[in-house]
């Protein structure tokens, strides 16, 4: 793959065989970022998990202390005095099956995040092959299927991300903006790791953590080291 003239004056800052501390890593991702526009910083987790086998698949959601620096948009399914709370807690859209032939026939997909009360998951079911490829179907486990859409609204607002495993047992989860400060982007790095540590599935065998890489959506990647966590 070619890259830029930017990016290779980027990739000159990183030392390729060294693994960096995460306060290191953070300071040198910053310095790496050369776009004209605030770049997402984001951290890739590889891992030693076997997502085909179910007990090894891994997903939740964290709040960042700091946020994501970025506005989120959250629609929620809801009916009855649920989608009175759901408004009045902030929710960008509330409805039910009048969204569905929205979503599935004219590809509305203005949202980023979605939650549904237990008792809407049978619409929000009809929309899987939709929803489910784009990340966006909700799941108890990351706290976007509950009664209590007022505090899942408040997380989300707040921070929350969802992290889950992909096809090749990587985790990809956006930390913050290059705006943020070391501090903030190390805090929310630091709360990252701690959750995908706690989660790690009882029945893995061997090395858990493979590789943590640090990098904004232009820059090269910076190695962080492992041992840390």
């Amino acid at each position: 793959m070619k890259h830029g003239k930017k990016y290779n004056e980027a990739a000159k800052l990183v030392d390729r065989n060294m693994f960096y501390e995460t306060g290191d890593a953070v300071a040198l991702v910053k310095k790496t970022a050369t776009a004209k526009f605030d770049e997402t910083v984001e951290v890739h987790i590889r891992t030693g998990c076997d997502g085909r086998h179910a007990e090894q698949q891994i997903r939740g959601a964290v709040v960042l202390p700091n946020g994501t620096g970025k506005t989120v948009k959250v629609l929620v399914f809801a009916k009855g005095d649920k989608i009175n709370e759901a408004e009045a807690a902030g929710a960008d859209y509330v409805g039910g099956d009048e969204l569905i032939p929205k979503i599935q026939n004219d590809g509305w997909l203005d949202f980023d995040v979605v939650v549904a009360t237990p008792d809407m998951m049978g619409v929000v079911g009809r929309l899987g092959k939709v929803l489910g490829p784009k990340g966006l179907m909700p799941n108890p486990k990351a706290g976007t299927v509950t009664m209590d859409v007022t505090k899942a609204i408040n997380d989300i607002k707040a921070g929350k991300i969802e992290y889950r495993l992909d096809k090749a047992n990587i985790i990809h989860v956006p930390v913050g903006k290059v705006s943020f400060t070391d501090e903030q982007l190390k805090e929310n790095v630091d709360a990252l790791m701690d959750a995908i540590v706690k989660a790690k599935p009882s029945s893995l065998k061997g090395q858990y953590l493979r590789s943590v890489t640090l990098a904004t959506t232009m820059g090269p990647g910076v190695k962080v080291s492992v041992a840390q966590f």
